[in-house]
Formats: C-alpha cells, sequence, structure tokens
C-alpha cells in the first residue's frame, strides 16, 4: 500500500512538472542558450584560436548550453527534483586539465549565459556578451583591430647559411606583394628558420606570391592561409 501511495505521489509529482513547464518558453531558453554558445565559440576563436596550448574547448559550449540551460530550469520547478541532479552531477570529474587561464572564463561565460537563459532574462545575455567583447576588445588592444584587417598569414622556412640576409630578401619580395606586412612570430630549429608574418592587402595572386618567394635563396617552403576561403576579403 505504501509502495502505491508512494508511486502516486511521484506520478503526481511529475504531472505537476509537466503542467508548470511551458514547452514554448524551454524551447526559447534552449535556442537563446545555443545561440550565446556559438557567439562565445566565435569569440573564442576570434581571440584566442592561434595559440599553440590551447585544448579547443570551444567545441564543447554548445553541449555545455544546452545541458546547463536544462539543468537550471529542472532545479526551478522541482526542489525534490533539483537535489536529485545535484547528486547526480557531484560524481562528474574534469579529467582533462585546462591548458590555458582564458578557456576559464569563457567556460563561466557560457554557464552565465545558460543560467540566464534557464531564468528567461535574455536581456540579460545581450548586455553579458556586450560586456565581454568590449572587455576582450580593451584586453587585446590594437592587435584585435588589427586582425580584423589582415587577409591571411605567410608561413616561411628558411635554411641554410646566410639566412638574415635572405629573410630580408623575403620580406622585401613580401612587401613589394602586399599592402601590410607584420611579423607576428620566429622560430629557429635545428638549423632552419621560421617567420610568421600576417598580412593585408595581396597585389597578387597566391601562386604569383608564391613563384617571387621561391626565387629567395635559402627558403625551403613557403605556406600560405588566407582567413577567407577560396579568395581575399
Amino acid at each position: 500500500m505504501n509502495e502505491n501511495t508512494k508511486l502516486f505521489d511521484t506520478l503526481g509529482e511529475l504531472q505537476k512538472i509537466r503542467e508548470q513547464l511551458d514547452p514554448g518558453l524551454f524551447v526559447s531558453a534552449i535556442l537563446a542558450a545555443l545561440a550565446a554558445a556559438f557567439l562565445a565559440s566565435l569569440m573564442y576563436r576570434f581571440f584566442y584560436e592561434r595559440r599553440g596550448t590551447g585544448s579547443q574547448v570551444h567545441r564543447a559550449f554548445p553541449l555545455l548550453a544546452i545541458s546547463i540551460t536544462t539543468l537550471f530550469i529542472g532545479v526551478q520547478i522541482s526542489i525534490p527534483l533539483s537535489l536529485g541532479l545535484l547528486g547526480s552531477l557531484s560524481i562528474i570529474r574534469f579529467r582533462t586539465p585546462i591548458k590555458e587561464p582564458e578557456e576559464v572564463g569563457f567556460i563561466m561565460l557560457v554557464i552565465a549565459a545558460s543560467v540566464s537563459a534557464a531564468t528567461f532574462n535574455f536581456g540579460m545575455i545581450a548586455i553579458l556578451y556586450i560586456a565581454a567583447f568590449i572587455s576582450l576588445l580593451a584586453a587585446r588592444g590594437a592587435a584585435a583591430l588589427r586582425w580584423l584587417r589582415r587577409d591571411g598569414i605567410i608561413v616561411l622556412s628558411i635554411s641554410g647559411e646566410g639566412q638574415a640576409a635572405e629573410q630580408k630578401d623575403a620580406e622585401d619580395k613580401l612587401r613589394e606583394s602586399v599592402s601590410k606586412l607584420v611579423l607576428e612570430s620566429a622560430s629557429s630549429r635545428g638549423g632552419s628558420d621560421t617567420y610568421q608574418y600576417v598580412f593585408s592587402g595581396l597585389k597578387c595572386s597566391v601562386g604569383e606570391l608564391r613563384a617571387r618567394l621561391s626565387g629567395v635563396p635559402g627558403i625551403s617552403s613557403v605556406n600560405v592561409f588566407l582567413d577567407k576561403p577560396g579568395g581575399i576579403r
């Protein structure tokens, strides 16, 4: 008899949950959280994608957003259900270490947006993301603005003797072919130097650019990466 009473109580509780949950609001919250997650992913790629030590955590943002939103909606509807959810979540452990400190900030950004979506405060999401984007621009400074105007990246590998002179010749060829050129990084390994340039305003085709650089002695490889696949912005 007691078991039947508990069963009826459970079914009654579930019925109350269904009545309280508006499917339209639930779908709106999920879509808002998903859109915020994709926007956070774009912001992460915009500011930090080129770092070599990142774990590409932005790929998990959409699943994190919809999961957190659903959990917090469930917490609001039923206190017993919320206690059960919190108990089940306590067994989760993260095994992959976070490699970059900014990844913590982006995860918290996704969580905050998901909680706002779960409480149907969609205006707060817009304010949050505007503030986050302005903060990241301020932290990045002029480098972020230069990224907006770039067309791509050129990576040169120079080996052999006289590498300094060969680099200067290569830069002269590059400056003839592009409107703006900035040396972003340089590394040396095994007698070979690698230089990475950010460029904008390509004045010729990529094939012509590679042909000009191939005439410089000592250049072992030329790699051109365009921001917009298939052409220049």
